[in-house]
């Protein structure tokens, strides 16, 4: 069944509901075999935190794109402007136009710009672009980058790098019901039961990157990672039983011997 059940995004669809990010990782060898134990098939870098010469040691080093689906972002960008060039950029460098849109509002949180977000996404799908929005997760926000043409949107579960897990699961399921569009889990995944959350709520992926960096052990955490979203989605393809507030006996209570 999960063979069947591909994740559609961009118009190409893809086996795993696992995105990852390159940063953090101690060297540029432990960043390879970490991507491949996630079984990922998007990896997302920082456009503005790639070293361009190429002679030099590069995260891209590790991205194999034979591999793996590139998907360049703007973090580090504090307005439209910023991240609008950023995109071009990536393009230039034939880092491909599916990008991974973030425009932060605030260094100490973190959290995005929303009105610079918009204005910025609203560019880059005119230019042809195919954005994935980082955003707040509030579903009229969700709701208004969705209607620009964003082919997804990407609500935070909780602040970068904080590993919190998914602080409003409600607003999740409320952004859920209101776009049509994928809606990928994106910042403050911490371990393997938020990711597993974020799939069992129906989120068509998720996107983590501290979680796997930052572990003890981040190759076993990789595994765990994958693992987890895949018990996810079959949680939720599966239907959970209904939440009762009284208990009802599994075994029946007819025919009880006296």
């Amino acid at each position: 069944m999960l063979q069947m059940d591909a994740f559609e995004l961009g118009g190409k669809s893809y086996k795993s509901r696992l995105i990852v990010g390159t940063g953090k990782y101690k060297s540029i060898e432990q960043t390879r075999e970490a991507l491949a134990h996630t079984g990922a098939e998007i990896v997302t870098v920082a456009v503005r935190r790639v070293e361009l010469d190429r002679s030099k040691p590069s995260v891209l080093d590790a991205v194999d794109p034979a591999k793996y689906q590139l998907l360049p972002n703007t973090a580090g960008c504090y307005s439209a402007d910023e991240a609008v060039r950023t995109c071009r950029l990536a393009r230039e460098l034939g880092l491909g136009t599916l990008v991974k849109l973030e425009v932060i509002g605030d260094p100490r949180t973190l959290y995005p710009d929303n009105e610079q977000t918009l204005a910025a996404a609203a560019i880059l799908v005119k230019e042809g672009f195919t954005v994935l929005p980082y955003c707040i997760d509030d579903p009229i926000v969700c709701r208004k980058l969705a209607d620009l043409g964003c082919a997804a949107v990407m609500p935070l579960a909780a602040p970068i790098g904080s590993g919190l897990g998914i602080r409003n699961p409600h607003n999740i399921a409320i952004i859920l019901e209101t776009v049509k569009v994928p809606v990928i889990v994106d910042a403050g995944v911490g371990t393997a039961s938020d990711a597993a959350v974020a799939l069992e709520l129906g989120c068509h992926a998720v996107l983590m990157n501290t979680a796997i960096a930052e572990a003890r052990d981040p190759l076993l955490m990789a595994q765990a990672m994958r693992d987890a979203v895949i018990a996810g989605r079959k949680a939720f393809l599966a239907g959970r039983m209904p939440r009762r507030a009284y208990a009802n006996a599994s075994s029946p209570t007819g025919g009880l011997i006296e």
